[in-house]
């Protein structure tokens, strides 16, 4: 018989990955990447992570291309280092833009306006709007002698001549007579700076009537020079005041039924204030 021999090809076992060793230095853009967010999101502590996280961005990409090392925290830690980057310029321009609203705020009027009537010890007049009617409107306007706050600013309308027509004649040649149907009304006002400028602020306040129909009325439709005219141009320092009137052309029959829309800054609220 003959013997068969069977040859035996050797087998390789199966080549095996190369281990990824623990990338450390991925594990400290991590961590920094982590805490400069943090900080990032602080408006205190803002410039902090405006550090940190340009540190953690360059760790991170280092941590990236080194050569048989672990990736996952040096990826995260640059994705991290990008959006913490982002929300620090948010919190950022939120800080500035609040900043710029609190000196706007405080030099021009912040429309958080608060107003201080009279005593009313007098009983208010039979034909005055029902107490239901909110503060202010035109349904229910503040009573003469009201102090209009806003910000740096107060203002107070002193008195409502409804028929100056005379007294403004004799104030300036120059004036026209009004129209048929038509009289001047004169307002006198106060206003007061409260602010610290140290290169004062000019009174820009806005004075308006508006006729029993709704039509406002901005004193620029006739030049009209009253006497001991109010000047919004002229400078006032911390605690200064100034008085003077404006006027206007209003209707004859319902100068009486009209009110005045009032702002105590460029920027304040409207308020309405009663012509009697």
């Amino acid at each position: 018989m003959t013997s068969t021999q069977h040859t035996e090809i050797p087998v390789e076992p199966p080549a095996q990955k190369p281990v990824r060793q623990k990338n450390v230095l991925g594990l400290i853009a991590l961590v920094v990447s982590i805490v400069g967010f943090i900080f990032a999101c602080i408006p205190e502590a803002l410039v902090v992570g405006w550090v940190l996280l340009p540190v953690a961005f360059i760790l991170g990409i280092v941590g990236v291309v080194l050569s048989g090392k672990r990736k996952a925290a040096s990826i995260a830690a640059i994705i991290i280092a990008v959006v913490g980057t982002i929300v620090g310029f948010v919190v950022f321009f939120t800080v500035v833009a609040g900043a710029v609203g609190d000196a706007v705020k405080q030099s021009t009027g912040s429309g958080d306006t608060s107003v201080t009537m009279p005593d009313q010890g007098k009983k208010a007049p039979a034909d005055s709007k029902p107490a239901a009617a909110k503060a202010g409107t035109r349904d229910n306007p503040y009573p003469i002698g009201s102090k209009i706050s806003d910000g740096d600013w107060d203002l107070v309308v002193n008195s409502v001549t409804l028929d100056a027509t005379q007294a403004i004649a004799q104030a300036n040649e120059f004036n026209d007579a009004p129209a048929p149907g038509s009289q001047f009304l004169m307002v006198n006002l106060t206003v007061t700076y409260n602010g610290s400028d140290p290169d004062g602020k000019s009174p820009l306040v806005s004075v308006n009537y508006v006729t029993k129909d709704g039509n406002t009325i901005d004193g620029t439709e006739k030049l009209i020079v009253p006497p001991d005219q109010f000047d919004m141009m002229k400078p006032l320092y911390e605690g200064a005041s100034t008085t003077g009137n404006l006027a206007f052309e209003v209707p004859s029959a319902t100068a009486a039924d009209g009110t005045l829309a009032v702002r105590a800054s460029l920027l304040g609220d409207k308020e309405f204030v009663a012509v009697h």
